[in-house]
């Protein structure tokens, strides 16, 4: 919980004071506690503390503990690195224990605020679901402490606090377990989400509807598991005089085990994250409703789950797309952009968007080439490319921009049917060809595809401001791009 406060009280267990190298060196402080003044200008004068960024230096002045943060030099300044150094203390063994802390940001801006923000809600995030009580842990839960914020009280922050708890929520999903999280759950959580808002719609297909209206492609790559698959569309009208709509579509594999092309040990072991692309979407929804945005967009969640079975595709196959168009089924385990190809068809057909967003953890090629910081973003429109770098740098919700380019259709065709699921021979180009292989379903819509494959979870200990586990990818981005552009 924040809470926005006009000045300093230091009235908590624990102040953290955010602090750059011009204000500690010069004493321009914007509290007024003489004796705390002097006592950082004595740190800083003896080389103990200088607040280079991301030094931490713990402080006891009579019953009151204080935690020096530095932040570097001021002109260069780093959001990212802020955010970094506030989560650090956040988790320290000074501020682990205490209940309630005071956060203060000596230089206020809207954007230096906005990432305290982010360090307290995005950064101290921890999936803790199933992890049972410990004695030997003492800390507070970070979600039991009441954080106080020194910062004037402004709808940009409460907006920015909504948006963090729709990253978290998106987080919460991707992080639970596939057999909770499957396409029922999915239902259940967009049918609490949209209750009692009058401005939304829902459509969901089952694997009935799915059949008579000839999904083929989504239908196949759920066949060998016994939990039903879902298309769930919700049509959010936020600006109802207009019909330009904007369809967000995610990705949803519940868990992917390859199909017959099963995934080695070493690869598996996290495949239950393979929804994360829908559930950013409904992260996004959430924030939507929780900002009233004044936009029309569609939330579109394609859920399946790639198990193996006695009716499982296979290799092989030739299906046939809800638009008509067959594919040939080269690898069982690119199954995320066939049941992408039958929702973005179908959006396509009965809704008719103006332009489509899809977001997936698609390619591991996608992480071999830009690593776990950057999502790849791959578009034949160079002004949707350049909003939605817009964002991402806004944001710190990072994007790099691939190519697609006409030759690349090429690497898609069969010899056997319309189109193939895997594109060059041995790998090559993966990311591309699989963004290529979506983009023969856009029928022309102007269309920005958004691969998470890296970005979406952190397998390690931690990554910037992010502990183990879901990042959220796209939610902050996409949020940002709805409301602007």
């Amino acid at each position: 919980m924040i809470t926005f406060r006009p000045a300093a009280k230091f009235d908590k267990p624990v102040t953290v004071l955010l602090l750059d190298k011009e204000q500690v060196k010069n004493k321009k402080f914007t509290f007024t506690q003489r004796v705390l003044q002097e006592q950082i200008h004595t740190l800083s004068r003896l080389g103990h503390f200088t607040a280079e960024d991301g030094e931490l230096y713990p402080l006891l002045i009579e019953s009151n503990v204080y935690l020096l943060v530095g932040i570097g030099e001021s002109k260069k300044l780093s959001l990212t690195a802020l955010r970094v150094s506030l989560r650090k203390a956040l988790l320290s063994a000074t501020a682990g224990k205490a209940k309630e802390i005071e956060i203060i940001v000596n230089e206020q801006n809207d954007n230096i605020v906005t990432a305290a923000i982010e360090a307290v809600l995005i950064g101290t995030y921890a999936w803790k679901k199933y992890r049972t009580a410990s004695d030997k842990d003492k800390s507070v839960d970070m979600k039991d402490k009441h954080v106080f914020l020194v910062a004037e009280k402004k709808k940009a922050y409460a907006e920015a606090v909504a948006i963090c708890q729709g990253v978290n929520f998106t987080r919460d999903l991707v992080n639970d377990n596939a057999d909770t999280v499957t396409s029922d759950y999915f239902e259940k959580t967009v049918k609490e989400l949209i209750k009692g808002k009058a401005n939304v719609a829902v459509e969901i297909l089952s694997g009935k509807d799915m059949r008579a209206k000839k999904l083929g492609l989504h239908l196949a790559v759920n066949q060998g598991s016994d939990k039903e698959p879902k298309l769930i569309i919700v049509d959010y009208k936020g600006a109802p005089g207009k019909k330009d709509y904007t369809a967000f579509i995610g990705k949803g594999m519940t868990f992917d085990t390859g199909g017959i092309n099963l995934k080695p040990t070493g690869h598996v072991e996290t495949m239950r994250i393979d929804m994360s692309g829908a559930a950013a979407v409904l992260g996004t929804l959430k924030n939507a409703l929780a900002l009233h945005l004044k936009k029309n967009v569609l939330f579109v969640l394609g859920i399946a789950e790639n198990a193996i079975g006695p009716g499982a595709y296979k290799p092989g196959d030739v299906l046939r797309s809800y638009c008509g168009k067959t594919v040939e089924v080269l690898n069982t385990d690119a199954e995320g952009r066939l049941v992408l190809a039958d929702a973005i068809s179908y959006v396509v057909k009965n809704y008719k968007p103006a332009r489509i967003i899809d977001i997936a953890t698609l390619t591991g090629a996608c992480v071999v080439a830009l690593g776990n910081d950057y999502t790849g973003l791959m578009t034949t429109d160079d002004q949707f490319s350049r909003q939605l770098v817009r964002s991402s740098n806004e944001t710190d919700d990072r994007v790099w921009r691939l190519p697609i380019y006409p030759e690349l259709k090429e690497a898609v065709k069969s010899q056997i049917a319309d189109i193939k699921n895997v594109g060059f021979p041995k790998g090559a180009g993966g990311t591309i060809t699989a963004a290529e292989f979506l983009h023969q379903f856009t029928e022309g819509t102007p269309w920005a595809h958004l691969d998470i494959a890296g970005t979406a979870f952190n397998d390690g200990t931690e990554r910037w401001y992010y502990g183990h586990g879901a990042t959220g990818a796209g939610v902050r981005l996409v949020t940002h791009y709805l409301r602007h552009h």
